[in-house]
């Protein structure tokens, strides 16, 4: 009965020290709406990425990238967020400028890596006399929820262009969907503004009969208000592939950056799981460019230098620089062939 005893205890304990081994830590990402692009490449990373670095990664939408910024800074658990270019830069024009609150939120954020471009839609009724951006000056527009990336996007480039903010009274906060049904109905709304990358979710469900009702305004980049919003912002084209029940014709549009966030941690068990992380990212990138959102595919696995201000996070920074430059050696190793001698040696993989 005491040997019994004993080996069901050993059992036991094996399998406790098994269940304490492989436990994944439980992290967070915030992302955006759940129609929109970012929430997708959030669940890719939580699918093809974040297994792999023993974590378990709960998906959750936002309000946007001003929101995420302060969950990332405040809230438990969220250990990386989405956040658009313009909308981190925002935070560090206004710690720059002497905003207390904005320099705390801010320092201690940290860049992953950039992604990609997301694109900025300016979507009026189909029988509006507006073609371009450059004419919504005036117009009734909706920027979007208070405290999304849409929101500050859209009046950050409203400003460049036209040297000004949105008059208070053509100013509105509705969500796209709200927006969107506000503009066909009333005449209190002549543009949505959305921002999301192709394909965006939001405007791929649109019905065929769609274009009887609304449109698409170009980029005119000789303007001298886009000119003006190239500075920050990016050039873009939206694709007709994307959007066949919306478009016949690609058209010239306007796109802003988007980053994987997280936070300056300094706890050593944190920091090995946010390392493997990044060793994950880069031995996953492949299936993530294969089988993830389209936009995975404009994505390079790339550490460029960052604006003035802005930082990676180092022990990732690391991790994804050794890993890239690793296959690259491999990648390079495979172009020129493998000699017998390294096939002897067991070198060639």
């Amino acid at each position: 009965m005491g040997h019994r005893t004993a080996g069901l205890l050993a059992f036991i304990a094996l399998a406790l020290h098994g269940a304490v081994a492989f436990a994944a830590a439980e992290f967070k990402i915030v992302t955006a709406s759940e129609r929109g692009t970012y929430i997708q490449i959030g669940r890719d990373i939580a699918k093809f990425v974040a297994p792999g670095a023993d974590i378990a990664l709960e998906v959750l939408p936002s309000a946007g990238s001003a929101e995420n910024v302060r969950r990332l800074r405040y809230e438990p658990g969220v250990k990386f967020a989405m956040v658009q270019s313009d909308v981190y830069q925002a935070f560090l024009d206004q710690a720059n400028e002497g905003n207390a609150e904005a320099a705390r939120v801010l320092r201690p954020l940290r860049v992953i890596m950039p992604l990609y471009n997301e694109e900025i839609y300016f979507i009026v009724r189909a029988n509006a006399p507006l073609e371009f951006v450059h004419q919504i000056k005036d117009a009734k527009i909706n920027v979007g929820p208070i405290g999304s990336g849409t929101a500050l996007s859209a009046t950050t480039l409203y400003r460049q262009m036209f040297g000004s903010a949105i008059p208070e009274n053509n100013a509105s906060f509705l969500s796209n969907e709200d927006a969107l049904v506000k503009l066909l109905t009333e005449k209190s709304l002549d543009v949505v503004v959305v921002v999301a990358g192709q394909p965006a979710k939001l405007l791929v469900e649109m019905k065929p009969e769609v274009r009887q009702y609304i449109k698409l305004l170009k980029l005119d980049r000789d303007h001298e208000t886009s000119r003006a919003a190239l500075r920050t912002y990016f050039p873009a084209t939206v694709r007709a592939e994307n959007y066949p029940n919306l478009l016949t014709d690609d058209i010239p549009g306007i796109a802003v950056k988007a980053f994987l966030v997280t936070y300056n941690y300094n706890r050593p068990e944190t920091i090995r799981y946010l390392a493997r992380f990044a060793t994950s990212l880069c031995e996953n990138f492949p299936k993530l460019q294969a089988e993830g959102h389209p936009k995975w595919g404009e994505v390079e696995l790339a550490l460029p230098p960052l604006g003035k201000g802005w930082a990676y996070f180092s022990p990732m920074e690391q991790q994804l620089r050794s890993c890239t430059t690793a296959k690259s050696a491999s990648t390079a190793t495979k172009s020129r062939g493998c000699s017998q001698q390294e096939q002897l040696l067991g070198l060639c993989q």
